[in-house]
């Protein structure tokens, strides 16, 4: 075993001699949950679709004109229920990466964009640009307005996560204790920072900035799965050049130098793409914690810490997460619906406390 595969393995703390299951099955099992959430999602809800009634809805049988039922399972499906799968499914798959991604580049599996503060940098960015879209200064921007939000929810993400980098970094090793730390500064300032635009805002201001704040899946449209669509899949495509170099960056940066790892342009690609997947994500959803940090976390315990297949299946993990989290948080209390932002925070949080326990060897799982 090489001195890479050591360090690796230190990465998560494992019991000896485990079995990791081949990384073929693994993928099939996480296309074959995610294809099943998908199918659950877009069947329940406060209008029900049948299973036996989904092939006419989804327009693979004919049916007989002028029957309502189906006209209505086709409209509730095509304009409802589908597109809002398909977002929370990219939301899901992205803020899973950005998650394995940060804990990679900063070598620590507690790392999360929104524990950080990296999503509510975004949030505060996009809280600003509901305000600022509506005063004077908009009518010298209007050639913005169409891509005014996601592109300062990205901006907001990009800005938080290289002060994050710049604060915890020093003569090329990253303090990970520092790192947290400013993460919870900078998250503190970006809250005062929405409080601000809160207490200023109007009405309908305050309305769309409480969707950020709280997370919401109900505005999902086909525009808006068109928007994440680009930056998953360019996200996913430049997995495949950054897994081998964050998983000798777990040797250290100095030793990753030494095995030819381009350590800044590795650090600059994570950044930008932490920065891009996690504003993505904010600008269409609002704020939706603990997906980022429980998925790897999870993954990690079942096919290990290398990112060749970690970060691929943090993608598929991810998008299933958040596809049964939408799905529960809009039918436990129908026809109302549940912010989901509530909902990741109750069922995270636990986890996020069974892994600090389990790094102070509290716990064993």
């Amino acid at each position: 075993m090489s001195v890479a595969d050591v360090k690796l393995n230190a990465f998560v703390t494992t019991k000896s001699r485990v079995r990791r299951p081949p990384a073929l099955a693994v993928l099939c099992v996480l296309v074959a949950a995610l294809l099943l959430t998908m199918l659950l999602a877009a069947t329940v809800g406060a209008a029900g679709i049948p299973l036996t009634r989904l092939p006419a809805a989804l327009g693979l049988t004919t049916t007989e004109p002028g029957n309502a039922l189906a006209s209505r399972d086709q409209l509730i499906l095509w304009s409802i229920r589908i597109p809002r799968v398909a977002v929370a499914a990219m939301i899901g798959g992205l803020l899973g990466a950005s998650g394995a991604i940060m804990q990679g580049l900063f070598r620590n599996p507690l790392a999360d964009p929104a524990l950080v503060g990296v999503s509510s940098g975004g949030a505060f960015a996009a809280a600003g640009a509901i305000v600022i879209s509506d005063s004077r200064f908009a009518t010298h921007i209007l050639f913005l307005q169409p891509y005014l939000l996601p592109l300062a929810a990205f901006m907001g993400s990009l800005a938080t996560t290289i002060i994050l980098y710049r604060i915890a970094s020093r003569s090329g090793r990253t303090s990970i204790a520092i790192f947290l730390l400013a993460g919870l500064a900078i998250a503190a300032i970006a809250n005062a920072g929405i409080g601000l635009l809160v207490f200023i805002a109007d009405d309908r201001q305050l309305r769309d900035i409480t969707f950020w704040l709280l997370g919401s899946l109900s505005g999902a449209t086909w525009s808006k799965a068109a928007t994440l669509a680009p930056v998953l899949v360019i996200g996913v495509a430049a997995m495949a050049f950054i897994s081998r170099g964050l998983d000798v960056l777990i040797l250290g940066e100095s030793e990753a130098f030494h095995s030819g790892v381009d350590v800044e342009q590795l650090k600059r690609i994570c950044i930008v793409l932490v920065s891009a997947m996690t504003g993505a994500a904010v600008s269409v959803c609002g704020v939706v914690g603990f997906i980022g940090i429980v998925v790897p976390h999870l993954l990690r315990l079942v096919i290990g810490p290398g990112h060749r297949l970690l970060l691929p299946a943090s993608v598929g993990l991810g998008a299933s997460l958040l596809v049964g989290a939408d799905t529960l948080a809009r039918t436990i209390v129908a026809p109302a619906e549940m912010p989901i932002g509530i909902l990741t925070a109750a069922v995270g949080a636990p986890i996020f406390l069974l892994i600090l326990l389990r790094q102070r060897g509290l716990v064993g799982l």
